[in-house]
């Protein structure tokens, strides 16, 4: 059985005070939580507040992006190295607002991929069609395009160290939301995909979260299907209280 994992990506919000209150609240709400890996991915700014304050607890700390190389002349760029040194064990690559606003490639995200793997950061590489590729029907392709380019030359040993996230781009801070249906078919034509390239072993074994406006109130019908291995939150983890209940319920689900 896959031990589900939700992730909270705080994206460009919390000034230190707030990001410290926010990560004091779920270390209280949280703590007895055990079934679920628990993530939070707040802006660089408050990666060193949020490792110290939840530091031996059940609640690990993520980047929001890296750079692919150690250290140089890469002004405004984090490398993994500077990531662990700050505590994070995680870090989100690919996710749809860097390939929208930031540039970002294929092969870019498999640049961070191998640096983050080479660091003992567990990637959370995210794929996921907009709303034109969707209303178009190729949902299928684009996702093929980004396991494969963003997975090249990826072993299948250092696949098992990694996290997919299906973020369907048009259900992102839309209040939309892929039906738990649609949800699944994704994530089962993922699996399937991963059972060719590494084999079924393998792919039976890596988890994949949902992510596009996950809420307290869809989160136990995602997680009920077979597929779906956790979530990717993005406003509902800026609230304790709602970020609470999405692990909380999360938790409950047992498969």
């Amino acid at each position: 059985m896959r031990k589900p994992i939700i992730a909270g990506n705080w994206k460009m919000y919390k000034t230190l005070k707030d990001g410290q209150e926010l990560a004091v609240a779920l270390r209280r709400e949280l703590y007895k939580i055990e079934n679920v890996d628990i993530v939070v991915c707040p802006p660089y700014t408050l990666l060193v507040t949020l490792a110290d304050a939840l530091e031996a607890s059940n609640i690990a700390v993520g980047g929001q992006d890296l750079y692919w190389q150690d250290e140089g002349a890469f002004t405004g760029e984090v490398s993994p190295l500077m990531l662990k040194d700050a505590g994070c064990r995680y870090v989100i690559i690919g996710h749809s607002e860097r390939r929208q606003f930031f540039g970002e490639t294929n092969e870019t995200v498999n640049n961070k991929i191998k640096a983050s793997l080479k660091h003992g950061l567990t990637p959370i590489i995210c794929v996921g069609e907009n709303r034109q590729e969707r209303e178009s029907s190729n949902t299928f392709k684009v996702i093929e395009s980004h396991i494969k380019g963003g997975l090249a030359d990826i072993s299948a040993e250092d696949i098992l160290k990694t996290v997919i996230a299906y973020e369907p781009v048009w259900a992102i801070g839309t209040g939309l939301t892929a039906t738990p249906e649609q949800a699944q078919e994704v994530h089962k034509f993922t699996r399937d995909l991963l059972k060719k390239m590494y084999q079924e072993e393998i792919s039976s074994q890596i988890r994949i979260q949902y992510g596009g406006s996950v809420k307290p109130e869809n989160i136990t019908e995602l997680m009920s299907k077979p597929d779906v291995d956790g979530a990717l939150v993005g406003g509902a983890s800026l609230k304790a209280d709602t970020f609470t209940q999405i692990v909380v319920k999360a938790s409950e689900v047992i498969k």
